[in-house]
């Protein structure tokens, strides 16, 4: 029997969900939580949408009720917010980042998306006070990624000049 529309929908975001919330390093039990509550979707006979109008959404194995809420929105508005909003991707000055030394994109998206670093004057101090060396995942030095950081600034000062 083929799975229900609606439930391919949202065990595919749950899936996605969990693969991005694994590059921006989140919690493993969050993102396991959500590729298991794919899985048990799939698994499903029963539309979702049936089972959310008889309030059993969290009787579904893996689906407690902030999952059940997941479910609920998707099921009203064709969509998941958190979903989109995890899928935005980084601003391009971010972005850049990656080419730092020691910094890689998913060390990039991570200090973005969890630590809320959003500026290179944010960076620099997260460098600056030694932090950054006890997130897992830094493999550079810090004073060659402070060079780094002033050459940056220096690049976008001479850039926004005019000067190439």
């Amino acid at each position: 029997m083929p799975i229900p529309q609606n439930n391919q929908r949202i065990a595919a975001i749950f899936r996605a969900m969990a693969n991005l919330l694994a590059s921006q390093r989140a919690n493993p039990y969050r993102v396991r939580a959500y590729r298991r509550a794919a899985d048990s979707i799939s698994a499903l006979e029963e539309d979702l949408a049936a089972i959310g109008q008889r309030h059993a959404l969290e009787g579904i194995e893996g689906i407690g009720r902030e999952l059940s809420e997941k479910i609920e929105e998707f099921l009203r508005t064709g969509t998941v917010q958190a979903y989109e909003a995890l899928k935005t991707p980084l601003p391009d000055h971010v972005r850049d980042w990656s080419r730092l030394p020691g910094l890689s994109e998913s060390l990039v998206a991570y200090l973005y998306a969890r630590l809320s670093i959003t500026t290179l004057n944010d960076l620099e101090r997260l460098v600056r006070s030694h932090m950054l060396r006890t997130v897992p995942g830094f493999t550079g030095s810090e004073d060659r990624l402070l060079e780094a950081i002033t050459d940056l600034r220096q690049q976008i000062r001479t850039t926004k000049d005019g000067v190439p």
